[in-house]
């Protein structure tokens, strides 16, 4: 098993994994962020290289794992036009847990492919707990030969791991996770707010919808934060908007309406527009709840 690993993209869920990584025995050799400030911290936090370009990562590691913010940057950090991750890849694996399009998937696929470096989708459906306590699902796409490669780091990084197909495929399936999990989000804050706005007591009513047809997974993650107006970040009302993008691209492509995505979505768009889109997901409830949206448009 490849024992040297970089890291490249060291936000919430990229540090976090490189410290699962290490305290699973692995050596994280090379972190890389265009903040340059956040890979100096955690390069002392690991004893490893905070690299200043991105071909310094793929020289010091075996295994280069980028969790990066989006389709530009994934273009950026596999470009074919100036030194990139790409210089000196030979024989190297790339694992990608970053939410893109399936199109950029497969573009850095034949990149990678072209210089003998095997790339992997690592596509993420959980937060930054899990990612720092190993217990990730992923949803995994590419080459047979990549997947085997990288299973030995993923059994460190997940409980739960599913090989969809080839490149591409694992992208396509996690938008339309983030699409519907984005969709729940909005309707539990609507729900909310207007259990809110009708005085209803709200600890009664989460309990009702959890033992009823309204229950989902978002009420237990988001629900009490969403009344009680704790927002610290595990998946940004920014991400959604982008991710929930995604999945409406996808479908402009094949030519399918989806009414609910599209108005979840400008409620993110909106987040973003008002200074929110570093809130947490829940935060869509400071659009919903009487009383919270006073000086909002």
């Amino acid at each position: 098993m490849a024992k040297k690993v970089g890291v490249v993209g060291v936000g919430r869920m990229g540090a976090n994994m490189a410290r699962r990584l290490k305290d699973s025995g692995l050596e994280v050799t090379a972190v890389y962020d265009s903040r340059a400030r956040a890979a100096r911290n955690l390069a002392k936090e690991l004893g490893c290289e905070a690299c200043s370009t991105l071909p310094q990562v793929t020289a010091l590691a075996e295994v280069i794992i980028t969790v990066v913010t989006d389709d530009a940057a994934m273009d950026a950090v596999f470009s074919t036009k100036s030194k990139s991750l790409l210089t000196g890849a030979m024989g190297k694996l790339f694992i990608n847990c970053a939410t893109i399009s399936p199109k950029t998937h497969v573009e850095v696929e034949k990149r990678a492919a072209k210089v003998g470096a095997l790339t992997l989708e690592g596509c993420m459906a959980s937060s930054i707990t899990q990612a720092r306590d190993g217990t990730l699902y992923l949803m995994l796409a590419g080459s047979e030969a990549a997947y085997k490669k990288a299973l030995p780091i993923l059994r460190k990084l997940s409980k739960s791991r599913r090989y969809i197909g080839p490149s591409g495929e694992a992208a396509k399936v996690k938008a339309l996770v983030n699409m519907v999990m984005n969709i729940n989000t909005a309707a539990l804050a609507e729900g909310l707010g207007l259990g809110a706005a009708l005085g209803l007591d709200l600890d009664m009513l989460r309990t009702v919808f959890s033992q009823t047809g309204a229950n989902s997974r978002v009420l237990e993650t988001d629900g009490e934060d969403m009344q009680k107006r704790d927002h610290e970040c595990y998946f940004s009302s920014a991400h959604a908007a982008k991710d929930s993008g995604i999945a409406l691209q996808l479908a402009r492509q094949q030519k399918i309406k989806l009414p609910l995505a599209t108005a979840t979505k400008k409620q993110y768009d909106l987040m973003v527009d008002l200074g929110l889109g570093e809130l947490d997901k829940s935060g869509v409830a400071e659009l919903t709840f009487p009383g919270r949206g006073k000086n909002r448009r």
